[in-house]
């Protein structure tokens, strides 16, 4: 409802995205709107089911929404990390080269949104994410084990990524908790980007 409204306050007629923080307490609080999908669609694929490139290009080509909001029915809790071509240990720095192996994760659960293969190349002329890594479970912790287990199956050679930060990451026991923040990896640094 927060998010139609402020929809409508803008008279905004089109597919976006509205941002909004959830407290422990279960209070929210708007953080922004984009006139498009973000990098964290595939969390709201994977918990509706409902494919939101294909409605956004239904709703840019002037259909109507084939659903009301009462038709969206959540399922369970589903976590996505972005796997870099970045050195985390000195300072997130991009790194470029050619993909000497890539053998994504693959099983139930388990979604990968990658443009990359064997024998590719990351070039310094574009952004130097190379995959999506998105897990599905039943809760939160379920959705974790299975990023865990997906991470620790991807395999890349040939160029540094962020691969061994992104597990240190979920399997911080204050993540875990769901005690993270902005300031979470300049907290945690010593664990988090250890050799």
């Amino acid at each position: 409802a927060a998010a139609v409204q402020a929809a409508k306050s803008v008279d905004y007629v089109g597919a976006g995205t509205v941002e909004f923080l959830l407290d422990a307490d279960r209070n929210f609080y708007f953080l922004e709107m984009n006139t498009r999908l973000q990098v964290e669609h595939t969390v709201t694929e994977e918990i509706t089911g409902i494919d939101l490139v294909a409605l956004q290009l239904d709703v840019a080509a002037g259909l109507p929404l084939p659903f009301d909001q009462e038709d969206v029915i959540l399922d369970g809790h589903a976590i996505e990390v972005r796997l870099y071509a970045e050195d985390a240990r000195n300072q997130f720095l991009p790194q470029t080269g050619d993909v000497l192996l890539w053998r994504p994760a693959q099983g139930d659960g388990v979604r990968i949104d990658d443009g990359l293969a064997t024998g590719g190349k990351v070039s310094p002329y574009y952004d130097p994410m190379i995959a999506k890594i998105i897990a599905h479970g039943a809760d939160r912790d379920a959705a974790l084990d299975g990023l865990a287990a997906a991470l620790a199956r991807t395999e890349i050679e040939g160029v540094t990524t962020n691969i061994a930060f992104l597990q240190r990451v979920i399997a911080h026991p204050a993540f875990r908790a769901g005690d993270s923040f902005t300031g979470f990896i300049t907290q945690h640094a010593s664990d988090l980007l250890r050799p």
